[in-house]
């Protein structure tokens, strides 16, 4: 599938999450539709367990409640979420008959150790999907930065022209930076309420 990037209805769903590290159980997911021309068109929003392995159907859901048959492209802020959460990049690929881009902004040496130190009862399920996302590859940005991907769907030249297509300023593509602005917001905004309760 060829990717029209160059058009402004071109439409990417960026999905993005937010939680307190050691006080929340859940963490909140922040999807935005946004089109090439950087206007967003739609909003989707859901949880995610910490340290559960129920992100991959969170991000389904999220796709599904959107009901839209016009987003072209999925932009994920990493794989491994939600304190050891991981992603099958190739579930929510296939399951949304979407190509993927899933975007990480730090060089690491892998989880696979914390997996099997924090999880011992399902270490090795969440090697094998970790495993099957593959390693990431280093882009460098016409912004001057490097950010490391995943990718389904298309070449390495069509996700580096989709990351600029949407990356004006700095590491972040423009859809990743407003969820995770969104997730964060709710966050704090929950924290708040809890507080007063």
């Amino acid at each position: 599938m060829r990717l029209h990037i160059h058009k402004k209805g071109f439409r990417a769903l960026g999905i993005s999450e937010s939680f307190v590290k050691g006080v929340s159980k859940e963490s909140v997911l922040a999807g935005v539709v946004m089109r090439a021309d950087m206007k967003i068109d739609g909003f989707t929003f859901s949880k995610a367990t910490v340290g559960g392995m129920d992100a991959t159907e969170r991000i389904l859901e999220m796709h599904r409640r959107l009901g839209r048959d016009d987003i072209n492209l999925l932009l994920l802020n990493g794989c491994v979420i939600s304190w050891y959460n991981v992603i099958d990049l190739h579930k929510v690929a296939g399951e949304t008959g979407l190509p993927l881009i899933c975007v990480t902004y730090n060089e690491s040496a892998g989880l696979e150790r914390y997996f099997r130190e924090l999880f011992p009862e399902d270490w090795e399920h969440r090697v094998e999907i970790y495993r099957k996302n593959k390693d990431r590859v280093p882009v460098k940005l016409s912004t001057g930065h490097v950010v490391y991907i995943r990718f389904i769907g298309m070449r390495i030249e069509e996700a580096k022209g989709v990351l600029n297509r949407f990356t004006f300023e700095g590491a972040i593509p423009e859809p990743l930076r407003i969820a995770r602005l969104l997730a964060r917001s709710i966050v704090k905004s929950l924290d708040v309420s809890a507080g007063t309760a």
